[in-house]
């Protein structure tokens, strides 16, 4: 490709037009890789992946490439749509916007004269561009309410990283694999970390938040070692020069039990450590209860293999530690997140080249914020005074929400938007209860694709989402790294499919036409650039735009409102010992606690449940509830699949293939076996968010949601002290197999 096209966002080639843009929801993911999308006659017929790209440099995941198929999939909802039935007959009637749009401002705005603003809560889905402009609409709404389904309960995915690493150094820190630089590998200052410990993830897999998995690839073959923390030995730990497999749920014993070699041998880094850690002594004396021997009896991990890798990370530099969504998903995840913070820190891996480093606030504009509703109604946000840390994050209890909708107390909801979000099909433990808390609500609103069980049951509008190449956006990567970028529309949308931007504007102007002043969503999108000093046609011409990035930014007074040197925390320091955790009534130190369910804390019942149930494993043509009707994604994973053993299988009288039922104290569902000799024979791993979109969809099928969802084997009421954390990896089971049909 010539230099001249490199830049160019359009062009004509042999008949085709070819569109650059960036991939992003929706549909799935939310990794923003780069992509050439190839147009003939009006029509989108070709993804493929751009090498001009620096983060994806043209690599692309089957989702991209089956993006026609969901383009034009017969099933998507091409126009707004009423119900007129009962909720879950699935009867509709096809409507305009204008009175799509009416309806809602209507019931919204009566509901909100007669009970308030905030007795509307605003759902969204997981990692999407959508959310700072969903943070505008229900602020501009007046309600406090806005939440994450992403899964609801103990908000355990990502957002315990967010919440843990800003208490204790007031940013937010990714593993350096060159991805804040345009060069990527060839910047002189960048350096090849020696060791990345992958950690409760898989990302060749999953290229968890915007970090592609494909980066650990490269600096595997650039000399990087590898050691990988999985009770799976996934196709990353096949490769590791150390694989641990570790019990679900016992991570923070593990990486305390490091700390304690890592400490004791005087192996950590120690000019950084007191010139720049708060509370290291304290720590040093909190890592002598958890002795290699000790954490092994824990963990399952020989003391040896502790040791070992815990010498290999601390002499390695640099070195960084890539974590995934499994250390979010037990009780008291923020004990597992603090130990292994304080890991990076004390060996010095802190914010340098190679290392785990923190990301910029991009030309002004940061992360996008969390929500923030105006000062009058903070006090009404749902679960105020629940848990301190979750008001200190300004987040709301994922199960203070349901308890609110299904008792009215401390006062009625009344409504809910639902975006990108598939509720009990996908992002909430013990969905019966989700399902009864929202059929409750007076209105319902969903923005979706496809009818999914969500719309079908609750929704009283639904509203039709155009895709990425049917529409124009801004692309912020996670982490507040360095590089924006344009997403740029190469169709016109199907139907009457409109962005989310759009109806955004367009139903804001109704709702509370003051805080939406822009004409179109093009002049909005100039106004979230101003402060990098572009417009949109300019990054979109651009393609992309870079950020100077620089290393060791708390000796700059880079990170501080103050522009003093130092972290932005009370001390001005990594905080080993948290402050921000002390003052919410927390353990300032980490610890490991026993999941509240194991052959440990449970002995009875682990005898009548043996096996421990870690769900929600990703895989390469999902994402969570996504895809199912795309038939050459379902064509690579046709049915819902439970690992297992196959030593453990064996002695179940189940053979690889066999339907399978999974069973807790809580319920069951069925899936598929498939028998890995790569998995603890004591752990099964179940996919979650399945439902069938073959299968009818009216009441009381709903696409067949209630038959392989293996939420239904978790309870409610199980998140963790902080209000952070959920055991949704730490389950006991049992699996039989299932009588034929």
């Amino acid at each position: 490709m010539n230099s001249s096209r490199k830049r160019s966002w359009k062009w004509e080639q042999n008949g085709i037009t070819v569109v650059r843009s960036i991939a992003r929801t929706a549909p799935g993911c939310h990794e923003g890789c780069g992509v050439l999308l190839h147009v003939k006659d009006g029509r989108l017929v070709q993804v493929e992946g751009d090498l001009n790209f620096p983060l994806s440099q043209g690599r692309l995941c089957p989702r991209c490439q089956a993006l026609p198929e969901v383009v034009y999939h017969p099933d998507r909802i091409l126009y707004p749509l009423k119900r007129t039935g009962e909720r879950g007959e699935g009867k509709w009637e096809r409507v305009s916007w204008e009175e799509a749009y009416e309806t809602v401002a209507d019931k919204l705005n009566e509901i909100k004269r007669v009970y308030g603003p905030e007795s509307v809560v605003f759902c969204t889905g997981t990692g999407r561009d959508i959310r700072p402009y969903l943070d505008i609409f229900a602020a501009s709404f007046g309600s406090p309410n806005l939440v994450c389904f992403g899964p609801l309960h103990g908000n355990a995915c990502y957002f315990p990283k967010i919440v843990t690493m800003d208490a204790l150094f007031g940013g937010f820190a990714v593993a350096d694999c060159a991805q804040a630089y345009q060069e990527r590998y060839q910047n002189p200052e960048w350096k090849v970390p020696k060791c990345i410990i992958i950690w409760g993830n898989e990302p060749t897999v999953s290229s968890p938040d915007g970090f592609l998995g494909h980066w650990i690839v490269d600096c595997m073959r650039k000399g990087s070692k590898l050691i990988v923390i999985d009770p799976r030995r996934t196709w990353i730990a096949s490769r590791a020069d150390i694989w641990m497999q570790i019990r679900p749920g016992t991570d923070a014993a593990l990486a305390l039990a490091m700390l304690n070699v890592i400490i004791n041998e005087h192996l950590y880094e120690k000019e950084f450590v007191q010139k720049w850690t708060y509370g290291f002594d304290e720590l040093k004396k909190r890592v002598q209860e958890y002795p290699p021997k000790k954490a092994a009896e824990i963990t399952w991990i020989p003391a040896e293999q502790i040791i070992a890798a815990a010498r290999i990370y601390a002499a390695s530099k640099p070195a960084a530690v890539q974590w995934g969504v499994a250390l979010d998903q037990s009780q008291e995840c923020i004990n597992t997140l603090h130990a292994i913070t304080a890991l990076w820190s004390v060996t010095g891996n802190m914010d340098v080249p190679g290392g785990n480093i923190i990301g910029g606030h991009l030309f002004g504009m940061g992360l996008p914020p969390l929500h923030t509703a105006p000062n009058e109604q903070s006090s009404k946000r749902i679960g105020v005074g629940r848990y301190p840390l979750m008001d200190w994050a300004n987040l709301i209890p994922g199960e203070a929400l349901i308890d609110q909708m299904l008792t009215g107390t401390p006062y009625p909801l009344k409504a809910a938007w639902i975006q990108a979000t598939n509720t009990f099909a996908c992002g909430t433990a013990d969905p019966r209860r989700t399902y009864e808390a929202f059929k409750r609500l007076d209105f319902n609103v969903v923005v979706d694709l496809f009818m999914t069980p969500t719309a079908m049951a609750f929704a009283d509008i639904v509203l039709p989402a155009a895709t990425y190449p049917e529409r124009d956006g801004i692309y912020i990567p996670v982490g507040g790294m360095t590089c924006l970028g344009a997403i740029n529309k190469a169709i016109e949308p199907v139907g009457e499919c409109r962005s989310d931007m759009e109806i955004y504007v367009e139903l804001g102007k109704r709702l509370n036409p003051e805080s939406w002043p822009w004409h179109d969503i093009w002049e909005m999108f100039d106004s979230i650039l101003e402060p990098a000093g572009l417009t949109f046609a300019e990054l979109r011409d651009e393609g992309y735009h870079f950020y100077p990035f620089e290393y060791k930014k708390y000796e700059k007074g880079l990170l501080r409102p103050d522009r003093k040197p130092g972290f932005n925390t009370s001390t001005g320091k990594v905080e080993l010992y948290s402050t921000v955790l002390e003052e919410c009534g927390l353990d300032p130190l980490p610890s490991f606690e026993e999941p509240p369910e194991g052959p440990v804390s449970t002995p009875d019942i682990a005898k009548e449940y043996p096996l421990i149930l870690a769900t929600g494993a990703r895989t390469r043509v999902f994402f969570h509830s996504e895809h199912r009707q795309i038939a050459s994604l379902r064509r690579m994973n046709p049915d819902p699949i439970v690992e297992i053993n196959p030593d453990t299988a064996k002695k179940l009288g189940i053979k690889d293939r066999d339907w399978v039922y999974i069973e807790s104290r809580y319920g069951r569902c069925k899936q598929r076996a498939k028998c890995d000799g790569g998995i603890h024979p004591g752990v099964v791993s179940a996919q979650h968010a399945w439902w069938f979109p073959e299968k009818p969809g009216p009441e009381p099928d709903l696409f067949g949601v209630w038959e392989s969802n293996i939420n239904l084997l978790l309870p409610s009421g199980w998140t963790g002290k902080s209000g952070l954390g959920y055991p949704f990896k730490t389950q006991m089971c049992r699996v039989y197999k299932a009588q034929e049909e």
